[in-house]
This record gives C-alpha cells, structure tokens and sequence, in this order.
C-alpha cells in the first residue's frame, strides 16, 4: 500500500468571472496545499487582507468567479491492483481531471472523495487540475431551480452544502472561499482495505466493550482478517469472499473510565485496527486514541417539565459551556497549536463544553482529539443554521453522505456526546414567519426529525441526538420552551436589559450573549480610522449585528454613566458584556438542578469584529473572559434576589462536599460596616444551597452608596451586590497608590485603594500589543490592595501602567 502526499507544486489562476481584476487575470500563482483563494492570492501580494477596514467589501467578486488549482506529479510505483485519488475536502463545487481525463466531480465540502484514477495515469509526469466553480452561481441555480426559502440574511448559502458563515454573519466577514482545504493525495493498494472503522465503546458492569464495525473495499474476491487491540485485549474476525463486513468485540475489565474536566482524569488508549491478507501480509492499518465512558441525556418529565441533563458515567453534568464558530474565516489558518492555545483559554475559563455551532464546519481531527485529552465535552450540530433548507436531490443524498462520513469519523472520540440537529431552525419555522412565505415547499424539517436521527440511531446507539437547539423535545411543544428541552435566549440582546435573564429558568440554555468591541490592540491592528469613535467608518463596518452599536448604547444607558471618550465607551461596553454574562450565568446555575447547563454565545472570533465573543479575533481576552472564569468556578459563591428579598446561593460542582465559614456584609463605599451575618455553608457534592438574607442585609439605608460583599473560607473568590446601577451610584472619585516591580517574565501591579474602586482593570494591550494581564475587573474597598501580572516582551512604562487609559475603574 502507498499513500502519496499530492501538496507540492500547486498554481492557481482564474478561469471565469465578470470582476476579475487586471492585476489577477491570466496570472498562475503558487498556491498552498490545503489552502484556499484568498490566502493564495493575499501571499502572492494581489489583494489586500480582507480582515482590514472594509477591504471584503472590494474582494466579493472572488465568490464570484472560477478558480483552476493544478499541479504535476509522477504516478506511484509498483503494480497495484487500484490507485485512488483521495480529497478529504474540497471546497466546494469541483471538477477534478488527471492528464485531461475527467476522474470526478464534488459539491459538498463537509465530506470526502475517492475517485479511481489508474486508467487516467501514465508513466512519468502526470497533470492533475481541480477546477471550482464559483459558489454563487452554483447556489443561485438550485435557488432558482426550487424556489427561494427564508434565511436570516440575504445570502444562498442554505442552497450549497458549505460553511454557511463564508457567506457573512452577524460577527463574520464575507469571504465566499474555494480550494483544496484539506488533505489530497494518492493511495495505491492491492486486494483490499479498510473503507470504514467505526468503533461503539460502551461501559456496563464493570466492562469496558468496544464493537468494532469495519467496512471493507475489495479489489480481489478472497478471504480477508481483521485484527483489532485495545489495552491488552485484541479480537479478530475473517471476512468471507464475498462479504464486506465485520464486527469484532473487544472487552476490557475494569477500564479506567474517561471523565469530563473536573469530574475525574482523561485516561485515553489506543485502539490499533489492521487488515490482513490470507498469507499474513498486512493490507491496511487505522488507530485512534479512544475513551471509556458512558453517556446519556436525561430528558424525563418532573414538576418543572421535562430536564436536559448531560449523564457521564452515571453522573449528572452542569454544562459549563461555550459555543464556538471556525476560528478563522480560512481553515488552512486554523492550526493544532492555534487550537491547542484557544483550548487552554477554555480551560482557563473553567469551561467544560464546546457547542460545535451548525453554520460552521465539522472541526479537525486536531480539534477532537484536544478535547479528548482535555476532557472538553462537545456537542456536535449537523450543519444546518438560521434558514430553511431544501430536502429535494441533490442535497438529501448529500446531507445523507455527509452525515454518515461525519458520524463515523467521530464515533472513536470520547469528547463527543451530543448529536444535534439544527441551529435555530425549528425555532425559526415556529417564530420567524417561515410558514406563510414557504407555502408547503421543504425547509429541513425531515433531517431533523427523521433522516439524521436515523442515521444516528444506526451508525452511533452509544450518543444521543436532539432534533434541534432550541428544541422541546416535541412538536406540540413550542421549541423554545424554558422548562422543556434546551432553549435560546436573544431578547436580552435584542430588545431587553440583561436583568431579564433573572426573569428565565431554563432546564439548558444553549445560547444567549452580549457584544462588546474586541481588545484595543486588535481593533488598532484592523482598523485604520483615525481618530476611532464608535461610528467611524471603520468601527462600523466591523460591527455586523443588526442595530449593533444601538443596542450597546441601550446597555451603556441603562446601567453606566456616559462615557467621556472613546477610551471609556471601549472599557464600559467591554465592561457591560461582562457584567451581562456573569449575571446570566450565576443566576442559571443558582438554580442548579432545574437549569443543568449554559452555553454562552461565544468563546471566539473568526476575524477582528465587535461581537459576543469572549476571545476576539486576534486571540486576547476580553474582560468577559475573566467573568467566566469567576462565573464557571467550580464553586460559586453568589448573591441572588429570591421571594422579594435577597440570598446567598453556594454552588458546588465538584464531587466533594464544601463546608466553610462564610459571612455577608452591607457595607458604604468608605467601606463602614452597616450589617452582618454569618454563615457554616455545608454543601453537598454537585448540589447548590440557598439561604435567605435578612432584612437588615437586603434592605440598604442609603442605597446609592451601599454594597454587599459576600465571603467564604476556600477558593470561592468574593461576590457582589449593588443596591444602585453606576450610573445612579454615588461612588467618591477613584484614589489609589500603584507601584510596579519587575518579576521573571513580565511586571507585578500592586494598587492599594484609598477609596472604593469598582470593577479596576487593567489594559496593558494598549501599550504593547503582546502584552497580556491575569485579572481584570476587581473591586476593592478602602484599605483593599489587588495584585496584577503583566506579562509582556518588554518592561512597560510603569507611569503608563498605572494611569488611564491603561488602568480604569468605573469610578
């Protein structure tokens, strides 16, 4: 067997299109395997970065036009009996030719091809030219052909199985790709090989049990073996001539089970599968690292609804989770280390979950695998998202093929445990007028409810599937409903002051968010304005939601002062995302066990955009990122309303019992105490304690200048409660001594507050754009100091440091 890596030597060059600049046409130029047009095109120097001003804007014609990639390449040696030509992704619409000879044709980029090609090959050099046809042209035809169908934005991108956010989205540029996105290459091989390897591990009594279904591809009719081990336990099977199939069983005594992060270690083995011809020779081999661990989704009825709880190996799962888009708009950018450090971020944040979002793409083996080791749950969306999708050929059979190449791929990662059908759909065809413009013509409704669970329940019985997110978990339900299923929350963003989320108690939510411009540095790399302001050209072209800035307006009036300066309303909306996140969170988990998880829109960015993201395009933290940590903490100390009154809620997500002093103290801003209480906080395992204020706590005397501060023995960090929003407190002007040592690898700020400081953070961003800080967003009373790490390739200025606009407080 020989496999031969086809990634050298590429040229691209247009072939048709009406825009096609003078500078681009009838020019090759070298082009990078996997890639796609635009890093190709913005290597060799002919456009500029779309991710800068609005430089997409000048770049739509690329979506537009017909690309030919083309390289050459000397045919394998030897005298197999077939020689493949393998596309693991091609992007998207693809007429694929070996010396001349049309071998294939694709219009699917979340799936593979294998075309044989011997009979196009000859000795020596040999051609092979990839032609793409432009993306639009090939939607609009189906569009045109089947009838136009509701999408939430002005784009086909629901008539083309391809990432749907190349076509733009409410955070996301408009950068319709092409290209040979992932690997492609030769496999030559004799008599047979593994076609699929789709290994179910299952946990019982003890016993870890691993089927392993194989498929086989034959090109000789003889008997066939398959071997497979896994921690010291192997079983083998003969295929028959004639027979494409095999089932082999492995069982492993008293595994040591794979946990989320957490709830206990990650403990991977490798499962070594190998093919083998009737004299011994060996044919074909695959591996994967794989998990012991059981999982199930608790959806049974009870006196709030019905639940929608993640079980891992017996044990009920909060889902502390986010939702995450492709992290660059170019996959070929999107690299294991660059995955690896936005992992950490997540792990960081204390975050468990990784929602898959279904109008992106179905993440690298790089992006499982991370998860795997790491013990980040993922929840997988087919990709379907914001619009109604047609049913009729040829999209059902690809829908069909996709779903199955992608289910099989993923079987082996223990990460993975949640199938869902749709983003938003459902949803949609309930609430966003849907019914009347599709007048009975399909919009998806048969993959979510019918093929796909289908597809599931045959292929992987070991993982749940869900119709849809938002999903009640019935049609005579409504599909948002909050005390049935998962559900979405987005009037807080759209209509409402983020104090509504007290009003839900979801059993899951699996979006809601709140927008924020990303860090300084970022929006000074891509954006040229001078000087910015919240609405010059180049902020607002880099604000894609609808009515964005007003509704971040909306937020800043409801709840802070007006800010003096451009300096402020980037610290103040950077602040208002944060606060509305960690409200949200904290009040959901307070109700823990009714409400079971939270995904929050969103961890990253794909490009530098104003968004609700919590890592910006760039990769920085924005303030929410330190909120979540806070908020995601496996113990949560947190002040919340309940009965007309106030209490303290302790949140304990960790398999150990939390039992600790605690005391809640109403305080002035000159940091007097006006009342007290003391508490012994005994709080079981993976359960939450509620217990009432008393009136002398909860009820202020002066409340423009009142304060709770809630304290327990541990880890569980302080917590917060304002009688009065900012922008109606009385807080004395911020002072404060700073000093500013050198340490190994960067600056230690200590600042003491001579008065009270809320919210003090710092944004060493600002003066070097490598440079990085390990808290933000502390509020100290008189007397109280804070310690801040910068880290940084050079010292900062130390003066600089430690005044505005590098250090804020809101007061």
């Amino acid at each position: 067997m020989i496999r031969q890596s086809l990634h050298e030597g590429w040229l691209l060059r247009a072939v048709a299109g009406g825009q096609v600049p003078p500078q681009v046409a009838g020019r090759s130029v070298p082009a990078t395997v996997p890639g796609c047009v635009h890093t190709d095109l913005l290597a060799a120097g002919l456009i500029p970065d779309p991710y800068l001003d609005d430089n997409e804007t000048a770049l739509a014609w690329i979506g537009r036009t017909d690309w030919v990639y083309e390289t050459t390449f000397d045919a394998p040696a030897g005298d197999a009996d077939r020689v493949d030509l393998v596309c693991a992704g091609l992007d998207t619409v693809a007429t694929l030719a070996v010396n001349g000879v049309e071998v294939g044709r694709a219009e699917n980029m979340h799936r593979g091809y294998r075309f044989a090609v011997a009979d196009a090959l000859r000795p020596g050099a040999n051609t092979l030219t990839v032609r793409f046809d432009s993306p639009y042209r090939y939607a609009e035809a189906h569009r045109d052909r089947l009838g136009d169908r509701p999408n939430a934005y002005p784009e086909p991108f629901n008539f083309i199985r391809k990432t749907a956010c190349n076509f733009g989205w409410d955070w996301g540029p408009t950068v319709v790709t092409a290209g040979i996105w992932q690997d492609i290459g030769l496999h030559a091989w004799s008599t047979a090989r593994l076609a699929t390897v789709r290994p179910l591990v299952t946990v019982a009594d003890g016993v870890g049990r691993v089927e392993v279904v194989v498929e086989v591809e034959r090109a000789a009719d003889e008997p066939v073996t398959v071997r497979a081990t896994v921690a010291g336990s192997a079983a083998e099977a003969v295929v028959a001539a004639g027979e494409r199939t095999a089932v082999l069983t492995v069982e492993v005594r008293d595994p040591a089970l794979w946990w989320p992060r957490g709830y206990g270690d990650q403990p991977l083995h490798p499962l070594d599968v190998t093919l083998h011809a009737a004299d011994g020779r060996e044919l074909d081999a695959w591996s994967r690292r794989i998990g012991f661990r059981t999982v199930r989704l608790d959806t049974a009825p009870d006196a709030h609804g019905s639940a929608f709880t993640l079980v891992v190996n017996d044990v009920p799962v909060f889902a502390r989770g986010v939702n995450w888009i492709p992290d660059d708009a170019f996959p070929n950018r999107v690299t294991r280390a660059r995955l690896a450090h936005r992992f950490d971020q997540a792990v960081g944040a204390n975050i468990n979950l990784l929602r898959v979002w279904g109008g992106g793409r179905y993440e690298s083996e790089d992006f499982y695998e991370l998860a795997d080791s790491l013990g980040l749950l993922v929840q997988q969306d087919f990709l379907f998202a914001c619009a109604a999708y047609p049913e009729e050929e040829p999209f059902r059979s690809e829908v069909e093929a996709e779903a199955r190449e992608q289910v099989t791929r993923l079987a082996a990662h223990p990460s993975l445990v949640l199938w869902t059908g749709n983003n938003e759909n459902i949803w949609a065809w309930h609430d966003w007028g849907w019914q009347e413009r599709l007048a009975g013509r399909t919009w998806g409704r048969g993959y979510y409810l019918e093929l796909l669970p289908r597809v599931v329940a045959e292929l992987d019985p070991t993982r749940p599937y869900w119709p849809g997110s938002p999903w009640s978990g019935s049609e005579d339900v409504h599909p948002n409903d909050p005390a049935r299923g998962s559900m979405h929350i987005w009037d807080v963003w759209n209509t409402d002051d983020y104090t509504k989320y007290r009003e839900y108690l979801p059993r899951f939510v699996a979006e809601f968010g709140y927008q924020a411009p990303p860090a300084y540095a970022t929006l000074r790399r891509a954006i040229s304005d001078d000087p910015l302001a919240p609405d010059s050209p180049g902020m607002a072209h880099h604000q894609k939601a609808i009515d964005g800035d007003a509704k971040l307006q909306r937020g800043l009036d409801a709840h802070l002062p007006p800010p003096a300066d451009f300096a402020e309303w980037h610290y103040f909306t950077q602040l208002n995302q944060a606060r509305a996140i960690q409200l949200g969170v904290e009040h959901f988990r307070s109700h823990r066990p009714v409400c079971m998880g939270t995904i929050v829109w969103q961890l990253n960015d794909c490009w530098p955009v104003t968004s609700w993201a919590a890592v910006d395009g760039d990769g920085r933290r924005k303030p929410l990122w330190y909120a979540l940590r806070r908020a995601y903490a496996d113990r949560l100390l947190t002040v919340q309303p309940r009965d007309g009154g106030l209490a303290l809620v302790a949140v304990n997500e960790t398999g150990r019992p939390w039992r600790a002093p605690a005391a809640v103290t109403r305080v002035t801003a000159d940091g007097e105490p006006r009342a007290k209480s003391t508490y012994d906080l005994d709080v079981p395992a993976y359960a939450t304690v509620e217990l009432a204020l008393p009136a002398d706590l909860a009820r202020p005397e002066q409340a423009r200048r009142e304060l709770l501060v809630a304290e327990a023995d541990g880890d569980a960090g302080r917590a917060f409660w304002f009688f009065a929003e900012d922008r109606d407190a009385d807080w004395p002007a911020a002072e404060y001594d700073a000093t500013v040592e050198e340490v190994d690898g960067g600056q230690r700020v200590r600042v003491t507050a001579r008065t009270f400081l809320r919210d003090l953070t710092l944004f060493p961003d600002r003066l070097d754009p490598a440079a990085e800080v390990d808290e933000a967003l502390v509020t100290l009373l008189p007397g109280e100091s804070a310690t801040f790490t910068v880290r940084a390739p050079r010292p900062l200025d130390a003066a600089a440091l430690t005044t505005s606009p590098v250090l804020r407080t809101v007061n």
